[in-house]
């Protein structure tokens, strides 16, 4: 098996840990207490929190896994395979309130499956560098900068589902960007931990992860997880992709005749994902026995 090979294998265990973590965090984001509370309240509280402290090592064995699988192969193939992360989330939170998935959630998770296995397989995504500019990070920062700033306002002011979608979305970027600056991290941890200390990609990252876990646990707590968990899904892979192209300089090669199919596999994700909310979300709306 090629390192690709391991790194897929690596990026789906990490998806499973990532899922039980998400699960974890959302059900301490709505139980750790019955006031309104903001975004820092919220995060401080939780901090105090060791259920939601257990569900955070769940997830860090998730990120280890993640940065392991980033530091084999590409940042487009180790994000698509996350996206089966709701896979296994939604089943997770399925049991939590004691119901069996429907016909049609089965249906769209096998859509979603092998949607992916299309486009990592048509796609045939390849590696680019491993860093980038600071130069480059600054447009990158002052781009989703202004639009994170604009969704955060905005779902402060409407509040309800629409805000936990659009704080989902803060999350989901921050985390692509996360998983990038991971790529970084772990190449220059391969020189040691004395160049690893003096470069700047560790300490964005480690904000980027603290600001991406806080606006994770606003989303949760301002709706169910059916409205945060799949705009996170499609967030996390889709930012994470458009920097790996155009920061690291990854690329997909599907061929002339593959473009189509990786087109349809694409669009194909981002039904299923949305197709998985809303049936969850419709159950979610029934009594439970």
């Amino acid at each position: 098996m090629g390192s690709a090979g391991v790194a897929a294998l690596l990026a789906l265990g990490a998806a499973v840990f990532i899922a039980i973590g998400d699960v974890m965090h959302q059900r301490q984001a709505h139980e750790v207490t019955d006031e309104p509370v903001g975004h820092l309240e919220l995060f401080l509280r939780l901090l105090r929190d060791r259920r939601w402290w257990l569900g955070s090592a769940v997830s860090a064995v998730g990120f280890l896994l993640q940065a392991a699988a980033l530091g084999l192969g590409s940042v487009l193939l180790v994000q698509a395979l996350l996206v089966t992360s709701l896979l296994f989330a939604l089943p997770i939170n399925a049991h939590q309130r004691h119901r069996r998935l429907t016909r049609a959630e089965w249906i769209w998770a096998i859509v979603l499956a092998a949607s992916v296995i299309v486009i990592v397989t048509v796609g045939n995504p390849t590696a680019g560098h491993s860093r980038a500019s600071l130069a480059t990070w600054a447009v990158v920062t002052g781009v989703l900068g202004t639009v994170l700033v604009v969704c955060v306002v905005v779902a402060n002011t409407v509040g309800g589902p629409v805000s936990a979608v659009l704080l989902a979305v803060v999350s989901g970027t921050l985390w692509g960007v996360f998983a990038v600056l991971t790529k970084g991290v772990v190449h220059l941890l391969a020189d040691g931990i004395g160049p690893l200390l003096r470069s700047p990609e560790l300490y964005a990252w480690a904000a980027v992860a603290v600001a991406g876990t806080a606006w994770q646990q606003s989303s949760f707590r301002a709706g169910a997880l059916t409205a945060s968990l799949p705009a996170m899904a499609i967030a996390e892979p889709l930012v994470a992709s458009v920097l790996g192209v155009v920061v690291l300089g990854e690329s997909l090669r599907p061929g002339d005749a593959g473009w189509v199919l990786l087109a349809i596999a694409i669009v194909a994700v981002v039904a299923s994902v949305l197709g998985l909310a809303r049936t969850e979300a419709a159950e979610a709306a029934e009594p439970v026995g």
